[in-house]
């Protein structure tokens, strides 16, 4: 194995932990049983830099761990949790891939949370009355009252983080000589402007998810 390869494992292996400290430590009450967690920021970064591959890998690794530690809804939750950051982080890594440059991160992240959207509107309307013992007539009320409002405040908080952290975690890693300059595009900059969207993007979903809290 050369050392490129072992640098990419050893990168791959500490953004899992990370993805995975996230869940642990970032569970955030939303909306009625549904809780945020920022383990796709960490998932979806790794993407971008690595493609979308490793998105999936992270995303698998991670899901697995939980499943077998903090999580209590077994193979199917596992099964969501994948669907769930790949539908995201995977479309996102897979669009930066094909077009290396700033419009093509926010375009990948943006498709990447209206992917996550509507999988996961599918997804909980044909699997979740199973794991959650739900008649499916009382989950189709729950798809625009819990659901929908969920997914997207979760999917627009974690692009806008991304957009926010990406440069900054990028850095960190060139400095610890983890990652090499070939592997992210210089292109990538981002400008006051995607920054400042970004941070009001941050807030507004940040203040419906205490709002949300409040209501609960």
């Amino acid at each position: 194995m050369n050392i490129g390869k072992t640098k990419k494992l050893t990168t791959i292996g500490m953004l899992s932990a990370l993805a995975y400290g996230a869940v642990v430590v970032g569970r955030i009450p939303l909306v009625l049983f549904l809780k945020y967690d920022p383990k796709d920021v960490v998932i979806v970064i790794g993407g971008l830099i690595f493609g979308p591959l490793t998105s999936f890998a992270i995303t698998v690794i991670v899901s697995v761990v939980q499943m077998f530690t903090i999580s209590e809804s077994g193979i199917l939750g596992c099964m969501m949790n994948i669907i769930s950051s790949c539908s995201f982080a995977c479309t996102a890594a897979f669009i930066y891939k094909r077009r290396r440059k700033l419009s093509g991160a926010i375009l990948g992240l943006f498709c990447g949370w209206g992917c996550q959207v509507a999988v996961m509107m599918l997804w909980n309307y044909l699997i979740a009355p199973i794991y959650m013992g739900y008649p499916r007539e009382a989950m189709v009320e729950l798809l625009l009252s819990a659901f929908l409002p969920f997914n997207l405040i979760k999917g627009g908080l974690n692009a806008a983080i991304a957009m926010l952290l990406y440069k900054s975690v990028v850095t960190a890693l060139r400095r610890s000589s983890l990652v090499e300059a070939k592997q992210d595009s210089d292109k990538m900059r981002i400008n006051i402007g995607v920054f400042l969207v970004a941070l009001l993007m941050m807030i507004m979903f940040v203040l419906l998810i205490l709002s949300f809290n409040d209501m609960i």
